[in-house]
């Protein structure tokens, strides 16, 4: 079996020609604004997960993605913030005074800040983002500013779960384990499955689902690294670690232009691109009966397999719409997987599939179901453009702006001035040391100098007093805020009491909804075994309906293809009917014909040997001619009628040959043996003619004149004689050839002329009536005889005689 793919690589390939083949031009595309989808696909333990994220020293698709990414970006990128996500699938972007006190906001916030660059690398994964090429995107556009937002999510069971997402412990609400029952002493709490949304641009979307913003590959790497710890694998008999579900690792890169003047990002909704890069590592079609799997997981191999199947039948309605021409709906709503990526199979970006196949024997059916559905999805063709809005801003305005700051921190350099033309912010001593009165001069230059000590002592006297002052409004604010405290503190304890109270009461009543709970939980166990007593019944049930309607429409069926047998063997039957009545009636028309025409010629031989005798008895005795045989009569063509001569003293008619018209030239004479001889009066002579049976080179030689006398027999039941003539010239292999010139027509016919009249009714005419009996040659040859194939009598006769 041979499949075609655009590209097949070995076992030993590098993860960078995989990563330069396949994923580099789809990370080009969202650098420039177009959003990409990758596949890994296969069947379990075919090395998917390997191939994304890569092994210690060599890393996968996934970290060379982010660091072409931020090797094209890294000097264009915005600050913190400037870029800001919402929740239907849009981003704003925020002035630079927004972006400063949302970061200094969230840094003074309890919760787990966003990952740093500068933090220390976890040496779990270190070797795998340590990639040395520095691939990079060479045309980016350097007006822009760009910001990364990354997000992780999971497909499990036909739900979809944040990998990111950070669940508090709650005491308050009840813990749950895999059996789907409470614990007592639990800390997990399962995550809440998110729903798909559309925006309003008509692209699919997790609602809340956590997006990080990250500045380095390291940060994002470590975001995933810390959804990729929560993902569900388990150990099966293919798959030490098989995944369980699908993941996708969202790449969103928010773009924007720089204003006029290069500094600030402008503040235009509008001209703002948002891209999208989505990196899907599917879990492993699996068979049950290698897995040997039971209980959840083969609940979850289940799953898999189903999304799966309408990822295959999605790509199948689009081949055929796109083949056919047709308009199937494709049904993406039965996955949550084909629901996400609506989009991209509509023509909203690139979609690459890595096919990963194991070349182990027992994988080898499944194998070639993964390569025959990748094969077809290569004919399926639904990209579209995209269309990138224009600032219409002049370009390279971040490089002048930079270049004027440069050459301006320069002049004010030379000048003695700042470097930098920006304040930098005062401390709280200072601004507490300036409210003091500013200290003299204290520079001795004198030894009997008597004035500078005094002012320094009656300044310093100053500063005391003004010290001593703030030093009691001091102390009345401390006590005054203790006293504060003091009251607060009071006020707390109060509220803890009463708090300490109400949580008495509420540990009361949640003691007494335990033991409801208790009761209901040994309820719902005692239904729940009851509706499995009652599925199971349902499902023999369904079971005997299935084969019960299995066997009707086998039965039907079987009737219906009687039917149709029956149907076709009668139509067959009358068929058959008709045409043997048909033969049988051609037939007999044909034995009637035969036996007319025997019959008709047994009665003109009657009737000719009638006229014979009627002849010999008419003649004068005087005058007793002969009647030549019929060998004779064949022989010699003259003596047509075996009547005598109108005139008994007239000498013998001679033979009259008709000259051809080409009667100069030396003739080779073609007569096959098969020509009947016609016996007419003209009969065609070409003298110094060479007569052959059939034509050799021998004879063409001699002659430079060719002549084929042709005969066939003419509708109206006469021989037509033609004769085909022809001019015989050298080939230059020198041998002779015949180039058809002419054809003459020669055709006998009855005459038109009156009968010979029959003899009287008496047996002794009178003498003078003997020359009356005779007329002229047209009534004597009114009889004329033609060959025909199938009568008794040899070649066939025919009797022409017109009847008066």
């Amino acid at each position: 079996t041979q499949y075609s793919f655009k590209e097949v690589f070995g076992t030993l390939v590098a993860q960078k020609k995989l990563f330069d083949v396949v994923a580099k031009p789809l990370v080009e595309d969202l650098i420039h604004g177009k959003n990409g989808l990758l596949f890994t696909y296969g069947v379990t333990g075919s090395g998917k997960t390997h191939t994304m994220t890569g092994s210690p020293g060599d890393g996968g698709l996934l970290p060379r993605c982010l660091d072409m990414i931020f090797n094209s970006i890294g000097p264009f990128q915005a600050k913190r913030f400037v870029f800001k996500l919402d929740d239907k699938n849009g981003v704003d972007v925020q002035c630079e005074v927004d972006a400063l006190l949302e970061r200094q906001k969230r840094d003074a916030m309890p919760v787990p800040k966003t990952p740093s660059a500068k933090r220390q690398i976890d040496p779990e994964f270190a070797d795998m983002i340590n990639v040395q090429d520095h691939c990079k995107v060479e045309e980016v556009d350097e007006d822009n500013v760009y910001s990364v937002f990354v997000s992780y999510i999971e497909i499990y069971n036909n739900y979809i779960y944040d990998l990111l997402e950070e669940a508090p412990f709650e005491p308050i609400k009840p813990k749950w384990n895999s059996c789907n029952t409470p614990v007592r002493n639990g800390d997990f709490i399962p995550p809440q499955s998110k729903i798909l949304r559309e925006d309003q641009n008509h692209n699919m979307y997790v609602t809340g689902c956590t997006e990080v913003e990250v500045k380095s590959t390291e940060e994002a790497f470590e975001v995933f690294w810390r959804g990729q710890k929560k993902r569900r694998i388990a150990n099966t008999q293919l798959n030490r670690e098989s995944s369980r579900s699908h993941s996708v690792f969202i790449i969103k890169l928010a773009q924007a232009p720089l204003d006029a003047d290069g500094d600030n990002v402008l503040q235009e909704k509008e001209q703002i691109t948002l891209s999208q890069l989505s990196l899907v590592d599917l879990a492993g079609s699996e068979r049950t009966n290698r897995t040997k799997a039971e209980g959840n997981r083969l609940r979850e191999a289940g799953n898999i397999n189903q999304s799966l199947m309408t990822l295959r039948t999605c790509i199948e309605v689009l081949r055929e719409n796109q083949m056919y021409g047709t308009n199937k709906m494709v049904p993406y709503r039965d996955s949550k997987l084909t629901h996400l990526f609506k989009n991209y199979f509509d023509g909203e970006g690139k979609v690459r599939m890595i096919v990963c196949v194991n070349p182990k024997a027992e994988d080898y059916e499944e194998s070639l179901q993964v390569m025959r559905f990748a094969e077809m999805t290569q004919e399926v063709e639904v990209a579209r453009p995209v269309d990138r809005p224009l600032c219409g801003l002049t370009p390279g305005r971040r490089f002048r702006n930079q270049a004027f700051r440069e050459e301006l921190s320069r002049k004010l350099e030379m000048r003695g001035g700042p470097i930098n033309g920006e304040t930098e912010e005062q401390s709280v001593s200072e601004m507490f040391l300036q409210n003091f009165p500013p200290l003299p001069s204290c520079e001795l230059l004198d030894v009997n100098d008597d004035q500078m000590l005094p002012k320094l002592i009656e300044v310093l006297e100053k500063r005391h007093k003004l010290r001593q002052m703030l030093s009691e409004e001091f102390a009345k604010n401390v006590l005054a805020f203790k006293t504060m405290l003091q009251e607060f503190d009071s006020s707390v304890a109060s509220k803890e009491n009463s708090t300490q109270g109400k949580l008495y009461e509420k540990d009361k009543t949640i003691a007494g909804q335990k033991v409801e709970l208790e009761r209901l939980e040994k309820k719902i166990k005692t239904l729940e075994y009851k509706i499995e007593i009652l599925e199971k019944t349902a499902t023999i049930y369904e079971e005997d309906k299935r084969n019960l309607q299995q066997e009707l429409e086998s039965k039907s069926q079987k009737l219906q293809r009687q039917a149709s047998d029956k149907r076709r063997l009668e139509a067959r039957l009358q068929g058959m009917v008709a045409e043997t009545t048909m033969k049988w009636e051609k037939e007999c028309e044909r034995r009637v014909a035969a036996k007319q025409l025997e019959m008709q010629n047994k009665l003109w031989v009657k009737d000719e040997k009638l006229k014979q005798l009627k002849a010999i008895v008419t003649e004068p005795k005087n005058e007793k001619p002969e009647r030549p045989s019929r060998e004779r009569d064949r022989e010699k063509p003259v003596q047509r009628s075996v009547s005598p001569p109108a005139v008994p003293n007239a000498p013998p008619v001679r033979l009259r040959h008709r000259r051809s018209r080409s009667a100069g030239e030396r003739w080779v004479d073609h007569k096959p043996p098969s020509n009947l001889p016609t016996e007419t009066v003209m009969q065609p002579h070409v003298p110094h003619a060479i007569t052959v049976a059939a034509a050799s080179e021998k004879a063409l030689a001699k002659c430079d004149k060719y002549m084929l006398t042709h005969q066939e027999l003419a509708s109206d039941g006469e021989i037509e004689t033609k004769l085909i003539k022809g001019d015989v010239f050298k080939t230059r292999g020198g041998g002779q050839a015949v180039q058809f010139t002419e054809i003459e027509t020669l055709k006998q016919e009855s005459p038109t002329g009156r009968k010979r009249r029959s003899s009287p009714s008496n047996p002794d005419p009178p003498e003078d009536a003997a020359d009356s009996e005779w007329t002229d040659v047209e009534t004597r040859c009114s009889v004329a005889v033609e060959m025909r194939a199938g009568s008794a009598l040899g070649p066939g006769y025919q009797h022409h005689a017109q009847p008066k």
